[in-house]
């Protein structure tokens, strides 16, 4: 984490207001949160729509902050702890992570996509932490806040650092960027995800391509070349970086084939010369593709074949994505941190070809954020969704129920049913599941289905 004396922050703030005795005091560690801040740390608070971290000084300074930043248009509060003055406080958080990583040695990767962002980042982590003292992204703080936080907790002897680069809107990305001046980027995927703040593909695309804004020079760009709207994008960029693509077509750079699947993995290899065959411990063919953009980016730090083999045994994943849970007497597949209809498909896909299993459930919940096409995305997963491949189709919420009606046409084997209340979805569960079954819960993090997990496993 940033250690640094007073007044060293405050000139990396720009900001104003120490005397020359508090210059000398030492910070350990920042904080934008007074429930969880640490003592001898550095308050910032944030000010939002509907709170304002500045009110919490107090509460700051009892937990044991050693001094706080302060935005000048806010009265000063009657406190002991020193204050540093700046004009804004976000825009001071992100300016010390950007000088504080300017200041570390360490190579950094960013990552962005539609999906696949926390598992390429947790499958990149485990394959470094094999060579490199290593630090990722810890949960989902991936934007504005979240990456200068993210930085800012990086011991300053740490040789790697995977950041997750997530964004709402155009400019975001870009700026996480040169904040985070990262050695390598990876781009997982683009689909339709943010269309609620972004209105198009082509606006999804500029977004995510913005990762390359604070790219180093001769760093290296690694992207999924199997979307040629994106290729294009790049290619009108005219990059100075190396560039390299993944994916299924064989114009690829690395085109990923698989060799074998089953419940315990997945098999596969390169259309590379003496390329071996690497085992995934992960369920979903999708997770291949982010499995492959870790592995170049691990070839182009100097990782041998033999120890991305070890990282990939050894993965260290992020809970509620492409989650396997073993019950007594049966699995849930939680994937329901987030979901689009690419994600959504891929998970599908994923249940469909576990054959290994007597029953096969799907719980699906509304993928929120799609803008005005919801309901038409939501009624495509029901015309696509293939029930002869599964037993029962459940939907929760008032999105979700869109895929529900439209898969009740279909024919199958599959038994279709709706529901808007979480407590009979599982009561229903409960009652129909059998012994050797597999769940799949795949819904946006909104509608908080490890609230059904959590029940299912409960013998009360």
């Amino acid at each position: 984490m940033i250690k640094r004396t007073l007044k060293e922050i405050q000139s990396m703030v720009n900001g104003y207001g120490l005397n020359n005795k508090n210059k000398i005091k030492s910070i350990k560690g920042v904080s934008t949160d007074t429930r969880t801040i640490k003592k001898d740390q550095l308050f910032i608070p944030i000010k939002g729509e509907q709170f304002n971290g500045h009110n919490f000084i107090k509460s700051a300074e009892s937990k044991g902050a050693c001094a706080a930043l302060w935005c000048e248009s806010e009265p000063t509060p009657d406190t002991d702890i020193p204050l540093i003055f700046v004009k804004d406080t976000v825009t001071a958080i992100q300016t010390l992570a950007k000088k504080y990583r300017e200041e570390l040695s360490m190579k950094v990767i960013g990552i962005t996509g539609t999906n696949g962002k926390t598992s390429t980042k947790d499958i990149l982590a485990s394959i470094l932490e094999t060579k490199y003292k290593t630090y990722k992204t810890q949960g989902n703080l991936n934007n504005h806040l979240g990456v200068p936080l993210t930085l800012l907790s990086i011991d300053e002897d740490t040789e790697m650092a995977v950041i997750e680069m997530g964004m709402s809107c155009l400019g975001e990305i870009e700026l996480l960027s040169k904040i985070a001046k990262p050695d390598a980027a990876i781009i997982t995927n683009v689909g339709n995800a943010h269309l609620l703040d972004l209105k198009t593909i082509d606006n999804i695309i500029k977004a995510k391509l913005e990762i390359v804004k604070g790219l180093k020079q001769n760093g290296l760009f690694v992207c999924n070349g199997d979307n040629p709207s994106l290729i294009k994008e790049v290619n009108n960029l005219k990059l100075n970086q190396n560039f390299i693509t993944f994916g299924k077509r064989e114009s690829n750079d690395y085109s990923v084939k698989v060799k074998s699947f089953d419940k315990k993995g997945i098999s596969f290899t390169f259309n590379k010369e003496k390329s071996p065959v690497f085992f995934l411990p992960l369920l979903g063919k999708h997770q291949i593709f982010n499995a492959t953009s870790a592995i170049i980016i691990a070839k182009y730090f100097n990782i041998d074949f033999d120890l991305v083999k070890k990282g990939l045994l050894n993965l260290n994943l992020t809970k509620m994505r492409s989650e396997l849970i073993k019950g007594e007497d049966f699995d849930i597949l939680n994937d329901s941190y987030n979901s689009n209809p690419e994600s959504t498909k891929a998970a599908l896909d994923t249940i469909y070809s576990l054959n290994s299993y007597s029953q096969k459930i799907v719980v699906f919940g509304d993928m929120l954020e799609l803008g005005e096409k919801e309901i038409d995305m939501h009624k495509e997963i029901g015309n696509k969704i293939d029930l002869n491949k599964l037993d029962y189709f459940f939907t929760i919420g008032h999105l979700a129920k869109h895929a529900g009606i439209e898969a009740k046409i279909k024919e199958g084997k599959c038994k279709v049913l709706s529901f808007m209340n979480k407590k009979e979805l599982i009561k229903t569960i409960k009652r129909v599941v059998k012994k050797d079954s597999i769940i799949l819960l795949k819904a946006s993090r909104g509608m908080k289905l490890e609230e059904v997990s959590a029940a299912l496993l409960d013998n009360k």
